[in-house]
């Protein structure tokens, strides 16, 4: 069964109320050829249909009687497609299927998100697994696919430094950077901006809705690869899905850009830096400092301490009413159903103000390009916008309010369960440096499986 995904116009419903300007281009409108900024997108999200089995209706519309959006349901196989004999729902050991990873049919042609909503997770997969999970999960359409070629950058850099260089170097031959005032920094920017899911127009590949897995694959090392599959095996096969904003642990750099980690977001801006406040389970606080230089006597580049943190250390400087910056010092860590980053994890970003037809101020354009040589074989790109919702001192405007998480949730046997005041249970303190995600997958659902040796860095 062929379905077409209202994903689009479901999101537009919810937001038509919210936005009355002019939706914001794709990509940065710019007056002239940069080295390293506003290249325009080969492929528009916006224009694709989601790749995985999903629910519409209901929570993303209501009013709207939720309906299957697929290639087929209950254990049933879409017309034309010869399944595989075994397949990440029918497995018992994701190592030895090394060789089947490649093949959309592994995976039931789902993405990487829509696997992870099976199970009824972010309320859009409840009751689609059929009356024998895993075996019985859906399908997804075989045919549909974000293309690699809009993926990958599109600039000829090899790390943020030469990217971030060049670009530097590009606007001091425009007669930059801008040394801004109080009086002549974008005070426009600083306001309340949507929650990403509820933008208009706002589709980009890094939600992982568009793409089948195997094209994520393509792009990332040999050990990432496996660390990918790992994760998407157990939120579809072992319904074991370990969160980090289940547990209170930290969020990590890379949940910035995953659809519901933030909401809102609390932009303030001054001549010397730029704030970026957003959060759901954890606070998102993003610092650029503008003017400011990074140490590169380091590991990585760095303002602080030789360590990493969080959300990385952020510089940046001015071309007029342009932001470009790189983040550099970051901490390994997941943002699941998207692949995990290493601490050589750095990133170039370009905020470009986006205007409607009378030149009037609606948001912004955040074109971001991710470099870690350990995960990404090449570089990656993500594009999206922020659409302006409120001045601070609107009378209607939310103030952000600073989030607290308290744990009530624990891996109890490998999966996520809610304990209450004057519960008793053993818990074990996770490497929170490490992995701790796969050490509960190791612990409960892994044992017997036949993983790859490691390389012993001690034998000679």
């Amino acid at each position: 069964m062929r379905v077409v995904s209202k994903f689009q116009l479901s999101i537009a419903a919810l937001t038509m109320t919210l936005a009355t300007a002019a939706l914001p281009q794709q990509t940065a409108q710019i007056d002239f050829e940069s080295v390293g900024r506003g290249r325009p997108l080969i492929a528009d999200a916006n224009e694709y249909d989601v790749t995985g089995a999903t629910y519409r209706g209901g929570f993303f519309q209501p009013g709207v009687a939720r309906t299957f959006f697929g290639g087929a349901m209950g254990g049933e196989v879409p017309e034309g497609v010869e399944p595989l004999e075994r397949d990440l729902f029918t497995s018992d050991d994701f190592y030895k299927d090394r060789d089947l990873w490649m093949d959309p049919r592994y995976y039931r042609c789902n993405s990487s998100a829509a696997i992870e909503d099976l199970w009824g997770a972010n309320a859009t997969g409840s009751q689609i697994m059929g009356d024998n999970p895993p075996a019985t999960a859906p399908w997804g359409i075989c045919e549909n696919d974000y293309p690699r070629e809009s993926i990958v950058s599109p600039y000829p850099f090899a790390s943020a430094q030469e990217h971030y260089e060049a670009l530097l170097e590009e606007t001091t031959q425009r007669g930059g950077p801008t040394e801004h005032t109080y009086a002549t920094v974008p005070g426009e920017w600083s306001g309340i901006y949507q929650h990403p899911v509820r933008t208009p127009n706002n589709q980009y590949w890094y939600k992982m809705r568009y793409n089948q897995v195997p094209t994520i694959l393509s792009l990332l090392t040999d050990q990432y690869q496996e660390y990918f599959v790992q994760e998407t095996f157990h939120h579809g096969n072992t319904n074991a899905a370990q969160w980090q904003s289940q547990y209170c642990w930290p969020e990590g750099f890379t949940r910035r850009f995953h659809e519901f980690a933030v909401w809102e977001h609390y932009i303030m801006v001054t001549p010397n830096m730029v704030q970026i406040l957003a959060g759901v389970a954890r606070n998102f606080i993003i610092n650029i400092h503008v003017g400011r230089e990074f140490k590169l006597d380091g590991v990585v580049p760095r303002l602080g301490e030789d360590v990493p943190r969080w959300y990385g250390e952020t510089i940046g400087f001015w071309d007029e009413d342009v932001l470009i910056t790189w983040t550099s010092n970051i901490q390994a860590w997941k943002n699941h159903s998207a692949p995990e980053h290493s601490n050589m994890m750095q990133t170039v970003e370009i905020y470009t103000p986006n205007r409607d037809e009378e030149g009037n101020f609606i948001g912004l354009n955040h074109e971001a390009i991710f470099y870690d040589p350990e995960v990404w074989v090449e570089p990656v790109r993500v594009v999206r916008n922020y659409v302006k919702q409120n001045e601070f001192d609107d009378p209607d405007a939310t103030p952000y309010v600073f989030v607290e998480c308290i744990q009530t949730i624990f891996p109890i046997d490998g999966y996520a369960t809610p304990v209450s005041h004057g519960d008793v249970i053993e818990y074990e303190i996770p490497d929170m440096y490490g992995r701790p995600w796969a050490e509960i997958w190791d612990k409960n659902f892994e044992q017997d499986m036949e993983k790859p040796e490691e390389e012993d860095i001690f034998s000679f």
